[in-house]
């Protein structure tokens, strides 16, 4: 293998694109100096469209998982009862950390590659009018499922006072978000995902209606109360040391964005999805899963007839694609492909094409180019349907 050659199409981290790296290389600047303030008043109504929200976003120097723990230690307190839609591992990780701060979690767990219906969520609030507030992933990056979140929320808002709770993180940013339209209270996500940079910070947006509650909630916090975030931010300042470099790449990254449009880049991620899908249903490879639930961003496959570890191991070492395998008791039993923040239809071919390679190599009867070809179908029809 060429040395050097890392193609990465995991569910994140992703790919950074080399205007995004150049941006990170600027200079140091200091973080209470003018040069800083400036940064952040025209990062900020730059960043509220991603969310389609009119509030200001707030951003955490910190991992995904930080955002999502400040939406549970902000939202709620010791004792309180929460519903969380267990989806996959990362709504699994939600409940974890609203048992960690002691709250009474309610779970509602969906088979793993299936969606959350909404009149399940329904039937369990009207059984259950304590609830506080309900938790849930909007792209559960374990499975590729893309949760109803629109749907959701509307149920939670109809059948209870409980907040809305989400985990965009490895999605928004890819997909049509529209928090203050789809009444959604904390939206979360991440940097290093969808919104094309290094892991190491974390978006959360918060509604009147959340703000409401975060300002009278008693949960002792400190790094991660929102109150100091705001505040901060509404003087062009954060309240901790920031991720500097970080801050200069979200610029770029979110400059890029603009000039590619926002609706523009929603259908780039449709595409290549549907691209995705679609090699491997010629291929004869099983989804995990279904068409009306796949999410935009990530896809997962079930390996049949062939050892997807092995599958994985082949097109790294040969072709330095590195692919994601499962997680929990989907370990070993399913291959996961990322699409998402600096990827393109060509990106998508490229990684059909080795897989082909690697799956042949492994004794897999797969004619060479089919998969292939059926991306290149489907994007070409895409194209015409845009005419």
């Amino acid at each position: 293998m060429l040395q050097d050659t890392n193609i990465l199409r995991i569910p994140g981290p992703s790919p950074i694109p080399p205007s995004i790296q150049r941006a990170m290389s600027q200079p140091m600047i200091g973080h209470r100096g003018i040069e800083t303030k400036e940064l952040l008043q025209r990062i900020k109504p730059k960043l509220s469209p991603v969310f389609g929200t009119e509030q200001d976003v707030l951003i955490i120097t910190g991992s995904g998982t930080s955002g999502l723990e400040a939406a549970v230690v902000n939202t709620a307190q010791a004792g309180d009862d929460v519903l969380v839609i267990v989806t996959g591992a990362f709504g699994d990780r939600f409940a974890k950390i609203c048992e960690s701060y002691q709250l009474n979690v309610h779970r509602l767990d969906i088979t793993w590659g299936d969606a959350v219906q909404p009149e399940i969520v329904k039937d369990y609030l009207k059984n259950n009018p304590q609830i506080k507030a309900v938790f849930s992933t909007y792209c559960e990056t374990s499975t590729g499922v893309l949760n109803p979140i629109r749907e959701i929320s509307n149920v939670v808002h109809e059948n209870s006072k409980a907040l809305m709770v989400v985990d965009g993180v490895s999605c928004v940013g890819g997909v049509e978000t529209k928090m203050d339209e789809w009444g959604v209270d904390v939206f979360v996500t991440g940097s290093q995902k969808a919104m094309m940079l290094p892991a190491g910070l974390t978006f959360i947006a918060v509604s009147e209606r959340a703000w409401e509650v975060i300002e009278e909630n008693q949960q002792p916090r400190f790094y991660l109360d929102l109150n100091k975030y705001r505040k901060s931010l509404n003087e062009a300042s954060t309240p901790f040391t920031p991720g500097l470099s970080l801050l200069f790449g979200l610029e770029q990254a979110l400059a890029l964005m603009e000039k590619e449009g926002l609706a523009q880049v929603f259908q780039r991620h449709q595409i290549m999805m549907e691209m995705t899908r679609n090699a491997f249903k010629a291929l004869d490879i099983p989804l995990l899963t279904s068409d009306a639930t796949a999410s935009p961003t990530v896809t997962a496959i079930q390996p049949e007839d062939f050892d997807g570890e092995m599958l994985r191991k082949q097109v790294k070492q040969e072709f330095g694609l590195e692919l994601a395998g499962g997680q929990q008791h989907l370990k070993g039993k399913i291959v996961r492909i990322g699409h998402m923040g600096y990827c393109s239809p060509a990106d998508v071919i490229q990684t059909i094409g080795l897989m082909e390679l690697g799956l042949r190599k492994l004794g897999k009867d797969v004619t060479l180019g089919q998969g292939v070809a059926a991306a290149q179908e489907c994007y070409l029809k895409q194209e015409v349907s845009q005419q």
